[in-house]
């Protein structure tokens, strides 16, 4: 059987730079009835181990290091015994909320993980965080884009860590290069497609934020 894509949204706080937020967060599980993989353990373990539903978790991918995107992710692992795996530039993100467990293991640009015989290509885009990264699975027409792009515009780079001008110019050379009808599914909100967005580009950098 194919890879599929399934989707849960959990609810819990994002906190960075003394502020809190309530949020809801996308999780992506990508796999078939045997196996899967997640992308971004947000704040609800059991709910993320219930939706595999007895698939062997092959590995936790995270987008990025923010609180709300790992906070569940050691106890997922925990229970599954699946690897937890982070691009290096956000170590310092995550030690903010995980100082007593590091990540197994590490993303790198270019880095293929296989899933179901479907493969989801790394690449490294940061801006919103230094070690943020999307995953693109040609085979789905999808990529999954965390927070570095949404539905309307790049992700938030207001706070600690992230800069305007480098995520946009992540935007611009890793993901509008994609294929226009390529799904992008994010780690917030309404998915949206590449070339739903790719035309708003210069609108999103006049805006400067």
């Amino acid at each position: 059987m194919a890879a599929r894509i399934d989707h849960l949204v959990t609810s819990g706080t994002f906190a960075l730079d003394g502020g809190e937020w309530d949020v809801d967060n996308n999780v992506w599980i990508v796999g078939d009835d045997t196996e899967a993989v997640v992308i971004d353990a947000a704040h609800d373990a059991a709910a993320i181990e219930a939706a595999l539903d007895g698939r062997r978790l092959r590995a936790i991918v995270c987008t990025h290091a923010h609180n709300d995107h790992i906070d569940a992710a050691p106890a997922l692992a925990d229970a599954t015994g699946a690897p937890i795996l982070l691009h290096p530039d956000d170590l310092p993100l995550w030690n903010r909320t995980h100082p007593d467990r590091a990540p197994d293991g590490e993303l790198a640009d270019g880095q293929e993980i296989t899933v179901a015989g479907t493969t989801l290509t790394v690449l490294h885009t940061p801006g919103h965080a230094p070690g943020a990264v999307c995953l693109y699975a040609p085979e789905l027409a999808t990529v999954f884009t965390g927070d570095t792009l949404f539905q309307g515009g790049p992700g938030a780079t207001g706070r600690s860590f992230s800069h305007f001008p480098t995520i946009v110019d992540s935007i611009r050379d890793r993901l509008l290069t994609l294929a226009p009808e390529t799904a992008v599914r994010t780690g917030h909100g309404d998915s949206t497609t590449i070339g739903a967005e790719a035309p708003h580009l210069d609108e999103w950098i006049a805006r400067g934020h």
